[in-house]
């Protein structure tokens, strides 16, 4: 097998070398490909759905959907000042919900201009729907007494349209349904939503405050979309800052930086091919294919120039480039991909797709390093030797040196802090917490997450919950014991600190009964069973009541909704209230009599979260599972294999214990940062393993001697990527979305941890572990030539 994957190289770096204006090409014409498929690309205008198609959850919200429509699909409009109740900025608020009501892409407005007030009609014996306001506002005194009818008298509208307390007014405009989930409804809300706000701040000096779910995602979008370009362009500037600083070479610099760049072209033209959409997910690719990108080419010209170095023989340098790391450089892609590719296997199409993405772009950044740095070098005259001083770098033989004094002399002290920390890192596990909450990871500073803010203050909650009844009797909705069931249930969250106002039915059928009492507030309540039937009697006579009740219970009468709106709360937190919600739903509406169920926006993230949590612990083994099939295949070892795992499963479970410590939770951007660290960091247990078995050989089966030798070879490459892919994840941390940070800064320590558990920990096993192995029995020729350094020993 040696003989054959030798003999692979040797040819792939003749067919290489020989045709390079012919494999130029083809790289070019590929990437013009790759740059037509950009007008596919789309960026994601729907909410991230993290459950499959098939989940239960997802087949009851799609229920919910069909029955009652688009849950999702309001944006409200709020201010707060006491200066709004004077005539003219009254009457200009007036204005702006005209201008909104007038545009096509709204489907309806609900606002003090259009107010309707519910009233009978004692000469037909009928409701009618007469408007608040008819007319403009002109004196104070008239606008004083509008206020307090609409305070202290319309209490259907309170936590709707008003908050009593605190005096805050605010519009209610539902998006046409068709547009909520399209590029329309993005281009609406960038130009006309925004520009409309801003003439009437600056016409009235007020802030307006603006939410709901197609904002909050259109702006979050938005945000998403301006930090592709900073991501990128902070990757370029510190890899190749970092890649200068140890090369001290413009044209190594140069060279590396036009093959991540031809990588992020064809990162965005594979996604364009495949026609996928552009999520917080897959935007991380590019700037990830830059930081994976740029080890490849450290391999890769460090070789270059050892070999130039040792015999100044260019053709010779270039061949030996590719046939001697080409292998290994491949099997540390492969290890890379799989980690990205174990998301494949998961039901979630925003992980399927990410992951899809991201193992192709990665074996594609191989291709590219593997094609371009060699062919390019070949026409550029030699190194010159202020080139290749940085092979001699004292400091980094000192760094080297001191991790070798840690294995030969500190092998006890280095397993007692091994197992120090996996004990500390096993409590600190048991104290992270799972986060389903859909807005956790958004920007803090922007200003659409204050106005989230400002609206849970005042309104309490932005994130509908919808809870559905189905009595499984036409026109049951409306029988006088549901409408007390229903009641019952509406004063179970209203006790719930942290959910909104209920809005249901019942709340049409008090105001009907306030109304049938010539307005009283105080029967605004149920009608007993007597009164039902004279308002209902009423109500049937009443035009406009089907566009009523509409909005509260289905066509048929059969089926009823109660809508809540829920805190931005913690996991722990959300799952009581659901479960009280339950409890209660169950009380009320005994399961072999009703169907109900709870749907809504926010409860799809929580159950799309918890089930990704379940998903991880599968992706991660099928992760480890692949990365022991290589070990398998490079070293013939169960000995070996395991011996290639601790050092790499020690620095995950450090990290989950952090994450524990400090307070960072689970959720969908963080669940990354275990699959993907563990398939760069094993990058590193190859490249010393293989190193250590081709020692093997050389020094006739010498532990010690093999280990040391390995060690002194492979530390200087695993410290010069190991800083690179550090400072590389390092620049996510600049974003403004809680979860990329997260995701950042925690793949990169864990990069880190991994560096020195592979330095200091993985030589220390072999020393301690491996005697048994190191027998001619056990020890077949090593399949991969690996590191810059690497020279086979005569």
């Amino acid at each position: 097998m040696a003989n054959f994957t030798r003999g692979f190289w040797e040819k792939t770096a003749n067919i290489i070398l020989r045709n390079r204006i012919l494999i130029l090409v083809l790289v070019a014409a590929f990437t013009v490909f790759l740059g037509l498929q950009w007008k596919n690309m789309r960026f994601s205008n729907s909410q991230a759905n993290l459950l499959p198609d098939h989940h239960p959850v997802n087949l009851e919200y799609e229920a919910f959907l069909e029955k009652f429509g688009e849950e999702g699909n309001a944006i409200v409009f709020g201010i707060r000042d006491s200066s709004l109740f004077t005539p003219s900025k009254l009457n200009r608020w007036n204005k702006f919900s005209k201008q909104l009501d007038a545009f096509p892409e709204i489907d309806f407005v609900l606002s003090l201009d259009n107010l309707q007030e519910l009233k009978r009609d004692t000469t037909d014996q009928k409701f009618v729907l007469e408007p608040l306001i008819t007319s403009q506002i002109r004196t104070q005194t008239q606008l004083d007494s509008l206020k307090d009818h609409l305070f202290n008298e319309l209490p259907f509208y309170d936590n709707l349209l008003f908050n009593r307390e605190s005096g805050t007014i605010r519009t209610v405009a539902n998006l046409d349904k068709e547009i909520v989930n399209t590029s329309v409804r993005k281009d609406f809300i960038l130009q006309e939503i925004n520009d409309l706000v801003r003439d009437f701040e600056a016409d009235t000096g007020l802030d307006v405050h603006v939410s709901g779910m197609p904002y909050i995602r259109t702006m979050n979008s938005q945000s998403i979309i301006d930090e592709i370009g900073k991501f990128i362009g902070a990757a370029l500037l510190v890899t190749s800052l970092i890649f200068f600083f140890f090369f001290r070479s413009f044209r190594a610099t140069f060279i590396s930086m036009c093959v991540v760049i031809i990588g992020v072209m064809w990162a965005f033209g594979i996604l364009g091919l495949l026609q996928y959409e552009i999520t917080v997910l897959t935007a991380l690719i590019p700037p990830l294919i830059i930081v994976i990108g740029i080890p490849n080419c450290i391999f890769l010209i460090n070789k270059y120039q050892q070999e130039v170095k040792k015999h100044g023989n260019q053709a010779l340098s270039l061949q030996r480039v590719i046939s001697k790391i080409g292998n290994a450089t491949l099997m540390t892609n492969m290890t890379t991909a799989s980690g990205f590719a174990t998301f494949i296997i998961t039901d979630s199409h925003l992980l399927k797709e990410f992951g899809i993405v991201a193992s192709l772009n990665i074996i594609g950044i191989f291709i590219l390093s593997l094609l371009i740095i060699p062919i390019v070098y070949s026409y550029l005259s030699l190194p010159k030797t202020r080139h290749l001083k940085h092979l001699n770098k004292k400091w980094i033989d000192a760094f080297v040196n001191k991790m070798e004094y840690f294995v030969r002399h500190q092998r006890i002290a280095v397993y007692i802090v091994a197992l120090s920390l996996l004990i500390a890192s096993i409590i600190g596990i048991y104290q992270i917490n799972i986060s389903g909450s859909p807005i956790e990871d958004m920007p803090k500073n922007a200003q659409f997450f204050k106005d989230i803010r400002f609206f849970e203050r005042e309104f309490d909650g932005i994130m509908p919950i919808e809870i559905v009844i189905d009595t499984k009797r036409p026109k049951g909705v409306m029988n006088a014991g549901n409408l007390n069931k229903i009641d019952r249930l509406d004063e179970v969250i209203t006790e719930i600190p942290e959910l909104s106002q209920p809005l249901s039915v019942v709340n049409l059928v008090k105001y009907s009964k306030q109304a049938f009492y010539n307005g009283i507030p105080k029967y605004y309540q149920l009608p007993t069973k007597q009164e039902t039937n004279f308002i209902l009697s009423v109500a049937q006579k009443s035009a406009g009541n089907n566009n009523l009740l509409k909005n509260f219970v289905d066509s048929t009468g059969q089926t009823a909704r109660v809508t809540t709106f829920i805190q931005d709360v913690k996991t722990d937190r959300m799952e009581e209230i659901i479960n009280r919600l339950s409890e209660n739903l169950d009380k009320f509406f005994p399961p072999d009599r009703y169907e109900t169920y709870m749907t809504g926006s926010a409860l799809l993230f929580l159950k799309g979260t918890k089930y990704l949590v379940k998903n991880l612990v599968l992706s991660l083994t099928f992760a480890i599972f692949l990365i022991a099939l290589f070990m398998a295949y490079l070293f013939r070892s169960f000995r070996m294999i395991i011996i290639s795992l601790i050092p790499n499963l020690l620095p995950l479970l450090i990290t989950a214990g952090v994450m524990g410590f400090i307070g960072v939770p689970i959720k969908p951007s963080t669940i990354l940062v275990f699959s993907i660290a563990f398939g760069i960091s094993v990058d590193d247990t190859i490249h010393f393993l293989a190193k250590y078995r081709q020692e093997l050989i050389v020094n006739r089966w010498q532990i010690k001697k093999s280990v040391y030798a390995a060690l002194r070879e492979t530390g200087v490459s695993m410290f010069y990527t190991s800083i690179v892919l550090f400072f590389g994840f390092s620049v996510f941390i600049i974003s403004d979305f809680g979860g990329t940070v997260a995701l950042g800064s925690l793949v990169s320590a864990t990069l880190l941890f991994a560096m020195l558990s592979n330095l200091v920990l993985l030589p220390s096993l072999l020393l301690s572990l491996e005697r048994n192995i190191a027998s001619k029995k056990y020890l077949k020729e090593p399949q991969i030539d690996i590191l810059p350094k690497d020279e086979e020993r005569k």
